[in-house]
């Protein structure tokens, strides 16, 4: 991507595009709110040498916004909203001939923007799960993780805030064989408990890797080697425990297995201390390691396009309002097969017509460079892309187009009117804005018209983020009104007559033509379900069972 490591070509060849691939690394990471998402997302952009210092600072109130949040309400919070890309090379232990390209497509650290983090997932080739040690599995986690595993994405398992009072390893590895059906493999033991983090046993080697503590974790942790019979010695009893469990795993079976891994039958496993950025360059290794490279995809039509086919992307995500001063609109399209070039003529596959891609960028926070090369594994913001929507494609001849992306299953919902006529065309005009951006779904019907069309959303905070953009970027004040409604279900055209009759169920249409019957509550549901069985009442990607 005018890439660290690339360099601007013309046609590239097969052999060439195939080199690309090969060291890319593309991921997410997924995690429950206030696992240290963020933090770890900058620990990784300091070891990679793209910051000097970490952002993030203890205490809520003197808080610096990190490199990934732009928000003012990520800023305020503390809490990420949006989805940016960092790409950054990583020469490691375990790089080629040349440096590795990692794309760490980062992701809304908050359960209410699950739908957001949902499209990033169909962006990466792999993903990182974070675990606060003391907490284990959350509920969030769970959820990112079932998606994961619907869509065939290895994980990778990474403990953190070691450095903090926890559970031991054995029991947070007990609780996810158990909660999840996946079998984590330690690369390393941590040694000493959580709470009084050393450094960690590598599994592999016997050897201790002893970290040392820099002043507010603000600079990349030195590390010193040390072979088992002096971490005996300066490390003792601790050492000793570290030792007894990982013999313990290898009997146990819980070694590495890269096919296990890439079935997402097993998860190689990190104990970390982003906050102090213990363990963080180990994950690196260990995604250069074992993360896969970039792969083709089906079309819709069931053709498979290689990576080194022609030029082929999707849209996962649409961003406006990232920068106030020129009201920009930003798609987001991850690299599928071929090779990109700044300015070149592609073709959208929903609508047939050409699309100029001139102002091609890389975007990370508010910072943004130019993009004048790219490959499969790569995020590429197109800048003004009105046309584009999340799940479209983007391609050169022969033409694909590969499935949309499924909508999350909304469990709030609110009506939404101006506070005054003459903003009406303004407030339309937002209203479609922030639907085609995936910002919330938007759903209609006779009933109540274009003037208060109820949005549809996974968590409240979503509609916080329609309102406040509301003001800031269309100067609309708007008033919102809860409904009192908290489950979706999919129908048709021929149930929703019958749906429409029934108290406590209202049927809308949904912008992308989806027909959406809502329930009060799942005893509404079972009871529609069991007096009318002929009805279509199918439920939505990650439905909850309210």
């Amino acid at each position: 991507m005018n890439s660290p490591g690339s360099s601007a070509s013309t046609g590239a060849s097969a052999n060439t595009i195939a080199r690309e691939v090969k060291r890319r690394r593309t991921f997410a990471i997924i995690s429950h709110p206030d696992a240290g998402k963020s933090t770890m997302t900058e620990a990784l952009a300091l070891h990679a040498r793209m910051i000097s210092e970490a952002g993030a600072v203890h205490g809520k109130g003197g808080r610096r916004s990190t490199v990934s949040d732009w928000m003012e309400m990520e800023k305020v919070r503390g809490i990420s909203v949006s989805s940016t890309a960092l790409q950054f090379s990583y020469d490691g232990e375990h790089s080629g001939d040349e440096p590795n390209v990692i794309n760490l497509v980062d992701t809304p650290g908050h359960a209410d923007f699950s739908e957001d983090t949902y499209r990033v997932l169909t962006a990466v080739d792999a993903a990182v799960m974070l675990i606060d040690a003391a907490k284990g599995l959350e509920p969030q986690t769970l959820k990112l993780f079932q998606v994961c595993r619907h869509r065939g994405i290895p994980v990778i398992t990474v403990i953190n805030k070691w450095d903090r009072p926890g559970q031991t390893p054995l029991e947070l590895i007990d609780e996810i064989t158990e909660r999840i059906g996946l079998i984590p493999t330690p690369l390393y033991v941590p040694v000493g408990i959580a709470g009084d983090f050393r450094g960690l046993l590598d599994r592999r080697t016997g050897d201790f890797i002893k970290f040392t503590r820099t002043a507010g974790g603000a600079k990349v942790a030195p590390e010193e080697l040390v072979g088992a019979d002096a971490a005996l010695d300066s490390e003792g009893d601790a050492w000793i425990a570290a030792v007894e469990e990982s013999e313990l795993l290898g009997e146990m079976g819980q070694d590495h297995d890269q096919e296990m891994f890439l079935a997402g039958q097993t998860s190689p496993m990190i104990f970390t201390s982003a906050m102090l950025n213990f363990g963080v360059r180990q994950l690196l290794e260990a995604l250069v390691e074992f993360a896969p490279a970039p792969e083709g995809r089906a079309g819709i039509d069931g053709a498979e396009r290689t990576v080194t086919d022609p030029f082929s992307a999707v849209v996962f995500k649409v961003q406006a309002g990232m920068d106030s001063s020129h009201r920009d609109r930003l798609a987001y399209m991850r690299i599928v097969s071929g090779e990109f070039e700044r300015g070149m003529v592609v073709t959208h596959a929903q609508t047939g017509k050409p699309f100029a891609t001139k102002y091609a960028q890389a975007v990370f926070g508010r910072d943004r460079s130019t993009v004048d090369t790219a490959y499969p594994g790569d995020v590429v913001g197109l800048v003004n892309a009105m046309a584009l929507a999340p799940g479209d494609t983007l391609f050169t001849e022969p033409k694909v187009q590969y499935p949309p992306i499924p909508s999350f299953a909304p469990e709030h919902f609110s009506s939404l009117r101006v506070t005054t006529a003459d903003k009406y065309k303004q407030f339309r005009k937002a209203i479609d804005q922030l639907d085609a951006e995936g910002v919330v779904q938007v759903l209609r019907n006779d009933l109540r018209g274009d003037a208060a069309p109820v949005l549809a959303a996974v968590g409240p905070m979503q509609f916080e983020v329609v309102t406040a953009r509301m003001k800031a970027e269309f100067n609309v004040d708007t008033i919102l009104e809860p409904l009192g409604y908290s489950l979706a279900r999919r129908t048709d055209e021929a149930s929703a007559p019958e749906l429409d009759r029934q108290r406590g169920v209202e049927v809308f249409t949904r912008s992308d033509g989806a027909i959406l019957a809502l329930f009060g509550d799942k005893w509404r549901l079972q009871f529609i379900e069991k007096e009318f069985p002929d009805l279509v009442l199918a439920p939505l990607v990650a439905a909850a069972d309210n």
